[in-house]
Formats: structure tokens, C-alpha cells, sequence
């Protein structure tokens, strides 16, 4: 009898695979153990989603932290946006040093209540390109998860960047506890239709909807204050409704948004007593349910 060295080569491959397989399922459960352990003095956790870039997901997610932090909270924002880290800017922090020990990263302090940490204080110079693969960018939100010292955290939001590849997935295998998703989304046609495929994605991963926010909501004129719908309005309450999801808020296009960012502050720190920032209130009341229902239950 001869041997079938092309069977014994592919078992032998196949092996392979199953070990590195299982090598891969057991560092996945240490890596959870790992980041249970560090984050297990966050009460809440939640991500911010969009379907393609330039619907100002990022803004929103500022906002939302700082609306949360205003309120007396203590909140966390991560920003694991690799290639295009937007938090350090728009929230004055550009060029901040990290501290930290050997296995310790501790977020940058805005404030009393709101605590930061991105990718863009690893960089050098504002112009460097971060330029990684998957499993690169995978190491890398493990290292944030595990590593940084948040501390005791009413709520931990989570800037992912657009689309449904590595980075949200990740956090879907990392946190299976997470509490949900925040969907940002402009009101036009394409953005509404990328937005579904995030909400698809949801699903496929077991991880809860929060709600959808629609942005760029008809445009607010700085003299009269009357709305031109630059996007036409309505197409992301529309969608919510058609897939059934919660409708959070429309946040209309504000001058105000774009100077709090260049200054590096949040919208609803810089203008509280607007009509925007009262959307905002809209926005995270669902967020802020979910600790009343984990008070009324313990």
C-alpha cells in the first residue's frame, strides 16, 4: 500500500488550521476575562455607528458624552477610528501625551465627569498616517479595552468609525455585553441606505439598537433662523420606522457646531441653551434609561 501524501499534506494542514483555531478561541476568553475584569466598574457601555463617513458621527458622540457628563455623570469616550481619529480635535486635545505604566493606560481628563482616549495621542504629528491591517487595529482596541484604567464609569461611549469592517466587529467579540448602538445618519438617500446595512450588521451580531439620530437636519440661517432642507429632511425617521428601530432626534445643520468643534469644546458645552442642544437632551434620554431600569431592578 502507498501512502496518499496529498491526503496526509491536507490533514496535516487542516490540523493546522483547527489548532490555530482553537489557539485563537482560548486568547479571545482571556481577552475577555481580561477586559471584564478592567471594565467591571462601567455600568453602561455603547457605540456610535454610522453607514459611510462625513455624516458627522464623531460630533454626535462628543455630544452625547458631554450631554451625559453635564449631567453629573462619569463618562468615558473612546475613539478606536484608526485610520482617521477625529476626538482629539474636536475635543481640544490635540498633541496631549499619554500616562501610563506597563500595563496601564490611563485616559486624558476633560473636565471633571469625562475622560478620553484615542488612537490620535499615540501619533506624533497631527499629519501621520496610521496605515494597518486587520489584526494590527484588532491589537489594538484589545490594548484599549484591557489596558486602560477607566475607573468606576456611568457610561462608556465608543467612537467607531464608518462602515460594519474590523473595528465594530471587534468590539462586537469584545464586549458582548455591550448595551447597544447609536446609528448617525444624514437624511439623503445614500447615507439612509448605508445606515441599513449598519442596522443588518446589528442584527447579525446580537448587539441592540438604541436608536438612530439623523444629522444635517435642514439647515438653521445665523441672521433669520429659518431652515432651508439642504438634504430634505426625514429620511432617517423614515428608515427607523420601515426597520423598526427607535427615532432619536434630527439635528439640524448649526454654524454653532462647526465653531464649538474648531474651537475643540462640544456643542452642548459651548451652547446649551439652544434649540440643538435641547435635541441632544432627546437624544440620550433612552441612555439615561437604562440606569433608571438597572435602579428600579436592584
Amino acid at each position: 500500500m502507498f501512502e496518499d501524501k496529498d491526503s496526509n499534506k491536507n490533514q496535516s494542514n487542516e490540523e493546522k488550521i483547527a489548532e490555530q483555531k482553537r489557539a485563537s478561541m482560548g486568547q479571545t476568553f482571556k481577552d475577555r476575562q481580561l477586559i471584564q475584569q478592567r471594565l467591571a466598574d462601567v455600568k453602561h457601555k455603547m457605540m456610535v455607528l454610522s453607514g459611510k463617513g462625513g455624516v458627522g458621527k464623531s460630533t454626535v458622540a462628543v455630544n452625547i458624552a458631554a450631554s451625559l457628563a453635564h449631567k453629573g455623570h462619569k463618562v468615558g469616550l473612546l475613539d478606536i477610528d484608526v485610520h482617521g481619529p477625529s476626538i482629539p480635535k474636536l475635543m481640544g486635545l490635540e498633541g496631549h501625551p499619554l500616562d501610563g505604566t506597563e500595563n496601564t493606560l490611563y485616559p486624558v481628563k476633560k473636565g471633571d465627569n469625562l475622560n478620553v482616549m484615542s488612537v490620535g495621542f499615540l501619533t506624533q504629528r497631527r499629519d501621520d498616517a496610521i496605515i494597518w491591517r486587520g489584526p494590527l487595529k484588532f491589537s489594538l482596541i484589545r490594548q484599549f479595552l484591557r489596558d486602560v484604567e477607566w475607573g468606576a464609569l456611568d457610561y462608556l461611549v465608543i467612537d467607531s468609525p464608518p462602515g460594519t469592517g474590523d473595528e465594530p466587529l471587534t468590539i462586537s467579540q469584545l464586549l458582548p455585553d455591550l448595551d447597544g448602538a447609536i446609528l448617525v445618519t444624514t437624511p439623503q438617500d445614500l447615507a439612509v441606505e448605508d445606515v441599513r446595512k449598519s442596522i443588518s450588521f446589528c442584527r447579525q451580531v446580537n448587539m441592540k439598537i438604541l436608536g438612530v439620530v439623523e444629522n444635517m437636519s435642514g439647515f438653521i440661517c445665523p441672521k433669520c433662523g429659518e431652515v432651508t432642507e439642504i438634504f430634505k429632511t426625514g429620511g432617517g425617521k423614515r428608515m427607523a420606522e420601515e426597520m423598526g428601530v427607535p427615532f432619536l432626534g434630527s439635528i439640524p445643520m448649526d454654524a454653532k457646531i462647526v465653531q464649538a468643534s474648531d474651537l475643540g469644546t462640544s456643542f452642548v458645552e459651548h451652547y446649551p441653551k439652544t434649540d440643538t442642544a435641547n435635541v441632544f437632551e432627546d437624544i440620550i434620554r433612552p441612555i439615561l434609561n437604562l440606569q433608571k431600569k438597572e435602579q428600579e431592578q436592584s
